[in-house]
């Protein structure tokens, strides 16, 4: 008798996935993984309003160390290989010091945006979105070794560090009753080492909604007595833990994007990063979905400019997408602004989508939009469309819905009214239920909605 013994069948890859399925658009519009989530804790802890005024008003602990994949970079050539892909400038870049790195795409449009921590002299961690930079370092000819941590799925995919955030006008406070003592004066985005009930930790120091805060990070095996020491050390100034209802809108109000549709699908430069990533990496997995239904996925990128990055920049050195980047700064089409979404209009849509013969797309409080990657059509009231919403919260510290989006430069002045269509227009999505599709009056905002209070220098 002969075996025959078939040869295993390839892993699909994004570049199979998007042939099987007829482009990005078909295969995102019906990809499984609809709103951010938040795996390893509750959705709530308190009510997801006491948990959002908490990180303006008191204290907030937010978690960190079960969603954010890492990249560890080691080598002597870290900084001149991340030289040849980020925008950002990278010098000077100490031991103990953060950076917000921004990756283009060689068209100019925004692939990532991560922080990168330089931990020892060649050890730089990367949190964040990490595929782009793990992709380019399995390849380098530089001094660079990588590895790459994702998404903590269980015990399977063991993580060295915990990761938690304190945040508001209280964090301070809080932190020296947890230490015991004076903080160490860290400045914005360096890193202070503390010790917790005995346990060596990490601190960086940032803000989020225009209030102060630190990352605080520290050995896996170490996270419960520093959490409950941090737990205890709170009870006096009514610290919140944030669940992940509340945590899905704690970049809102600080008009940070947080997941931006990587410019990556059609471009003949990048097919080989596509025939890497494979089915479960965030491109793939997440779905695309509001009332823009071009069909062209080139439509829905935005690029490091108008996201808020221009600033980052450094033009002095040669990096991917660097030209067609320049050109976007010299002659940019659109800015990034808030839009305050109508009251009396998002009752209505409320209402539309569980009463009545025909249902408009349903509008969930505290994240509205239904996909991974919303987009949202922004229109003038003749229905000229003029930008992409992509991002909507309710902020209970703003007292409305608001949403992130980039608006054509003539239509971003503070104050401009426009309407942004709620729905999906004639196409069906596997996370949508519409069958209409509503007009909500927005107002164009500030980006970001609340002053920062801490120096974005970075």
């Amino acid at each position: 008798m002969t075996t025959h013994i078939s040869p295993p069948t390839p892993a699909p890859t994004l570049a199979s996935l998007l042939e099987a399925a007829g482009g990005a658009v078909n295969l995102l519009r019906n990809a499984p993984l609809g709103r951010f989530f938040s795996p390893g804790y509750a959705d709530e802890y308190s009510t997801w309003r006491d948990e959002q005024r908490a990180w303006m008003q008191g204290v907030a602990l937010l978690e960190l160390s079960y969603h954010m994949p890492e990249l560890h970079l080691r080598g002597t050539q870290v900084i001149p290989f991340l030289s040849e892909i980020v925008a950002n400038r990278l010098d000077p870049f100490p031991v103990l010091r953060a950076k917000q790195i921004v990756s283009a795409a060689p068209d100019g449009n925004l692939i990532a945006d991560a922080i990168i921590f330089h931990e020892e002299e060649d050890f730089y961690r990367v949190v964040g979105d990490t595929d782009w930079l793990a992709f380019h370092a399995s390849r380098t000819a530089f001094d660079v070794q990588s590895t790459v941590l994702p998404n903590w799925y269980g015990p399977q995919v063991p993580r060295d560090v915990f990761r938690i955030q304190l945040q508001g006008p209280r964090a301070l406070e809080l932190l020296a009753a947890v230490l015991g003592g004076p903080v160490p004066d860290i400045r914005f985005f360096h890193i202070g080492e503390l010790e917790i009930a005995g346990r060596p930790v990490r601190a960086l120091r940032h803000g989020m909604a225009g209030e102060p805060g630190f990352e605080i990070y520290g050995a896996w095996d170490d996270q419960d007595v520093v959490r409950a020491a941090i737990e205890e050390a709170g009870r006096a100034l009514d610290l919140r833990k944030v669940g992940a209802l509340a945590y899905g809108t704690s970049a809102q109000e600080s008009s940070w994007m947080p997941v931006p549709l990587p410019a990556i699908y059609t471009d003949p430069a990048l097919a080989e990063y596509r025939e890497w990533l494979g089915p479960y990496a965030l491109a793939a997995f997440g779905s695309l979905g509001g009332s823009m239904t071009s069909d062209r996925i080139e439509d829905y990128y935005i690029d490091p400019i108008e996201a808020g990055y221009g600033g980052f920049v450094d033009w002095d050195r040669n990096f991917i997408g660097r030209d067609a980047l320049r050109e976007k700064y010299e002659n940019p089409r659109r800015r990034k602004v808030t839009l305050e979404w109508n009251d009396e209009d998002v009752v209505a849509a409320i209402h539309a989508s569980y009463f009545g013969e025909r249902r408009g797309q349903t509008l969930s409080l505290p994240v509205p939009h239904f996909a991974f990657y919303p987009s949202d059509i922004v229109a003038t009231a003749d229905g000229t469309q003029v930008g992409v919403s992509q991002w909507s919260s309710y902020s209970d510290n703003a007292g409305r819905i608001i949403s992130t989006a980039v608006v054509e430069l003539p239509f971003a002045e503070l104050g401009t009214e426009l309407v942004l269509l709620w729905g999906n227009p004639e196409v069906r999505t596997l996370h949508s239920d519409a069958e209409v599709v509503g007009r909500i009056r927005v107002t164009v905002a500030p980006a970001p909605y609340f002053t920062k209070k801490v120096r974005d220098a970075v």
